[in-house]
């Protein structure tokens, strides 16, 4: 996708921090993503009722929705103090995987380096899994008890 934005490297830093018995047993991880020219960073109401909060298409571009093939890093901050929420991700082939995002949480969904969250994610009940993997298509959220603030952060070349 041509841009007018000159790209740019995005840096991912996770820091564990933590000291047992005298120990440091945190760590840190740095990943770098290059050639990122656009950016959505936005807080969305997440309600009790379950609905789309990103959608990525072969071709289509809007509000909320993404070039599945140029997206390559995804993360979804529940903002919430007090309350979880229900991530579910979907593939072109109607597999689903549920995560539950408690208060505070972060939920990171890696795309592939190259090819976006084409063939990226496959999911079956009862294991016995035959790799099938399929472009994800949405991300809905759920919450729980109450209506939960969720950060979302989406990176794309």
């Amino acid at each position: 996708m041509t841009s007018t934005v000159t790209d740019a490297t995005l840096t991912v830093k996770i820091t564990e921090t933590i000291s047992l018995k005298g120990a440091d047993q945190g760590a840190e991880n740095t990943l770098t993503i290059a050639s990122i020219d656009h950016v959505m960073k936005r807080i969305v109401r997440a309600t009790t009722t379950e609905q789309t909060i990103l959608a990525f298409h072969a071709s289509a571009v809007a509000a909320g929705q993404f070039l599945e093939q140029y997206v390559r890093y995804i993360r979804i901050t529940n903002l919430d103090d007090t309350n979880f929420v229900v991530l579910t991700f979907k593939n072109e082939n109607d597999d689903e995987f549920a995560v539950k995002l408690d208060k505070g949480q972060s939920f990171i969904y890696n795309a592939d380096s190259t090819g976006g969250v084409v063939d990226t994610m496959d999911a079956i009940a009862g294991g016995g899994l035959s790799l099938s993997l399929g472009d994800l298509v949405d991300i809905t959220a759920d919450a729980d008890t109450a209506a939960c603030d969720l950060e979302l952060f989406v990176a794309s070349s």
